[in-house]
């Protein structure tokens, strides 16, 4: 019976790395993008128990699995060649710092999250899943110190807005594929860089994979944003809860599509979600950065009452790119977003978990 039972655990965790190796756009497949560290954890658990049974075809299957599952993971350990260079010689003038948070709906301990706000004093802020309620404790408690902003409230889990305390060259929301479902898109400039000072900012929070549907909406949407950047001659920053681990298929395309760097690379995970469990944790709040910023400084925050945790990162613009090169995109990956892209656009639909907190907030 034991034997059995542990062979069941290891054709189970065999079948979910397999089926995450398909590179099709349904959630069924790329939620198992997200638990590559627990599949590792539970492998090794199982390989043990595999071991006491002498189940040697066992032990081969899981040690290809914990292989296979580590060769996704390794690059965001101190073990890979960091992506994101720091400055050689800092130059407060030329820096930048952004903290981003995923508020959570449903979450009203607005003090909190503002209290960190002041504290860590950003110049600017992305708050993400902001309602009417949210955005105007946001605004009474920080309009005098960041007098910039930039805005889109919604009561379905996509509100989104940026605060600023550098004035806004440009700046819009923007629902690219699916109704209500909105990002930001902003220039700004960094006074002490002189010319060289003006970058672009996209704020993003796609949907979510969910086993029932097919992912098209956030992968064609984080492709969009790749493409778009690729094609723009200022140098480009992309933030917020991109709904996706930094090791997945379709993180791993944005990153060639566009050509930006991540700073979690030869650094750490950086798990920001879910912050109410400890054993259940990956990235899915993510900065990706030109490789003309150097990374100055990236922490995780502490626990504001969210299901995120809050990131900060403090990056300095240069006039010369730096640091190591993303892969170039693969043939037919553009062409692959693109037609993503119109199938989402001729649907009609309403977001993907605009009602799941539905009634908690009472707003």
């Amino acid at each position: 019976m034991q034997l059995l039972l542990e062979r069941g655990v290891t054709g189970v965790l065999a079948l979910a790395t397999a089926l995450a190796l398909v590179p099709l756009p349904h959630g069924a497949l790329r939620v198992l993008d997200f638990p590559r560290l627990q599949i590792i954890v539970l492998a090794a658990l199982t390989g043990v128990w595999a071991a006491t049974l002498y189940d040697i075809p066992a032990l081969v299957v899981l040690a290809a699995v914990g292989l296979v599952q580590a060769g996704h993971v390794a690059l965001f350990t101190p073990l890979w060649r960091r992506q994101s260079q720091a400055p050689r010689h800092p130059d407060p003038a030329r820096q930048v710092s952004l903290l981003a948070a995923n508020v959570k709906l449903s979450n009203r301990a607005f003090d909190r999250c503002i209290a960190m706000v002041r504290r860590e004093a950003p110049d600017l802020f992305m708050a993400i899943e902001i309602d009417a309620d949210w955005l105007a404790a946001l605004d009474d408690a920080l309009a005098a110190d960041w007098p910039h902003r930039v805005a889109h409230p919604l009561d379905n889990g996509y509100g989104i807005a940026l605060f600023s305390r550098l004035p806004f060259e440009e700046a819009e929301v923007r629902e690219r594929l699916v109704r209500d479902v909105p990002s930001i898109r902003a220039v700004l400039r960094l006074d002490g860089a002189g010319e060289d000072g003006r970058f672009r900012l996209h704020v993003v929070h796609p949907e979510p994979p969910i086993p029932q549907q097919d992912s098209k909406g956030r992968d064609a949407e984080l492709g969009l944003v790749g493409l778009e950047v690729a094609e723009d001659p200022l140098p480009s920053l992309v933030a917020g809860d991109l709904n996706d681990v930094a090791w997945s298929h379709t993180t791993r395309r944005f990153q060639r599509l566009s050509g930006l760097q991540d700073p979690r690379v030869g650094r750490g995970f950086y798990n920001t979600f879910d912050a109410r469990y400890r054993l259940l944790r990956w990235p899915l709040d993510h900065l990706f950065h030109d490789p003309r910023f150097r990374l100055v400084e990236m922490r995780r925050l502490e626990d504001i009452g969210s299901d995120h945790f809050p990131m900060l990162f403090r990056l300095q613009l240069e006039p010369l790119p730096r640091g190591e090169e993303p892969a170039p995109p693969e043939p037919g990956e553009r062409a692959e977003v693109r037609e993503m892209a119109a199938e989402e656009r001729a649907q009609d639909r309403d977001p993907i978990g605009g009602d799941w907190e539905k009634g908690v907030t009472g707003s």
